[in-house]
């Protein structure tokens, strides 16, 4: 409670001093004065008072208004303590998922740059934590296996999913199934990660085993973007009509080989490089990305992927992709 009237100071000037003061700012102060003018309570107001009354008031009005403003003053700090807390969890779960999307990373293979093929890639996540997953082995001197995969959706269980069917794949813990045969490794992925095992997500996959001395690439696609194998002069898709992993149990996924030419080419992406909304709100054309990703090939340097991640951007008229961006590029 202040009085508008006190020596050495202006009271209209101590309301203003009161709400400056980080201390104070939000305590509720009720003016006092002894007369009623409008222009005074106008003033009084803009400075932050949250009440005016006239003097000498009475006991029971007095009372009324300090509780009524206390009330108001204990759920404003009561609102405060909970926005700080909320902000605080909200800065945990940042940090959680930076950590997470750091160790999904970590789990990626190091870029292959000696022997008879070498691999680059690019991955960078959409704004959520990443349902992409890829890698590549060597299983035997004779054949080199390679994967991408994309779980549906984007978030903590997508991540979660990503990172078991990889390590599944990394580990060669798949029982009963040749990991020299694609179809086969598919067809036991399947009956593993059934989605109503799996909080009803789903994965696409491309997986292939190249065998240089036979020059061939073996290959299975569940429900994945078509890989592009430039060989011998002609660019060909690797696609497949089968479904994506976990939709139908007991699902026999087959095997389908491609000639590899000396000095081929392949690309393995996941659909996030590919269905870009253009800036005028219409989907990039299959036949457009197809033309463009043909000319790049067409130039024998390392910076396919940089160019594509830059183009796409462009594309779409923003830096942050709606979904993941994950290509290798792969050249025998």
């Amino acid at each position: 409670l202040q009085d508008l009237v006190m020596p050495d100071i202006d009271g209209l000037q101590l309301v203003k001093y009161f709400r400056a003061n980080a201390a104070t700012r939000d305590v509720p102060l009720v003016v006092l004065s002894s007369k009623e003018e409008p222009i005074v309570k106008a003033r009084a107001f803009a400075l932050g008072a949250n009440d005016y009354m006239v003097k000498l008031p009475d006991r029971l009005e007095v009372l009324a208004r300090v509780r009524y403003h206390s009330r108001g003053y204990v759920a404003l700090l009561e609102r405060n303590e909970a926005y700080r807390a909320l902000a605080e969890t909200q800065r945990e779960m940042a940090a959680e998922l930076n950590r997470a999307a750091r160790y999904v990373q970590s789990l990626l293979p190091p870029p292959l740059t000696a022997g008879p093929v070498r691999i680059g890639w690019k991955f960078v996540p959409s704004t959520q934590l990443a349902g992409d997953m890829f890698g590549y082995r060597w299983i035997d001197p004779e054949h080199l296996a390679l994967y991408l995969l994309d779980v549906s959706g984007h978030g903590v269980g997508s991540a979660l999913l990503a990172v078991s069917a990889g390590n599944v794949l990394s580990a060669n813990s798949i029982p009963g199934a040749d990991p020299r045969d694609p179809g086969a490794v598919v067809t036991k992925l399947n009956d593993m990660f059934q989605m109503d095992r799996q909080d009803g997500k789903y994965f696409t996959i491309w997986y292939g085993v190249y065998r240089p001395a036979a020059g061939e690439l073996r290959y299975c696609n569940a429900g994945h973007p078509p890989s592009l194998l430039l060989s011998g002069g002609a660019l060909h898709s690797l696609e497949a009509d089968m479904p994506a992993v976990g939709f139908m149990p007991d699902m026999p996924y087959d095997t389908r080989t491609a000639a590899v030419a000396p000095g081929a080419r392949l690309l393995v992406f996941s659909d996030g490089i590919m269905e870009i909304e253009q800036a005028n709100g219409e989907m990039w054309p299959w036949t457009d990305f197809l033309a463009r990703v043909s000319a790049e090939l067409a130039v024998d340097d390392g910076d396919l992927i940089a160019r594509h991640l830059d183009y796409v951007r462009a594309l779409g008229g923003k830096d942050v992709l709606a979904d993941d961006f994950s290509m290798m590029d792969v050249r025998f």
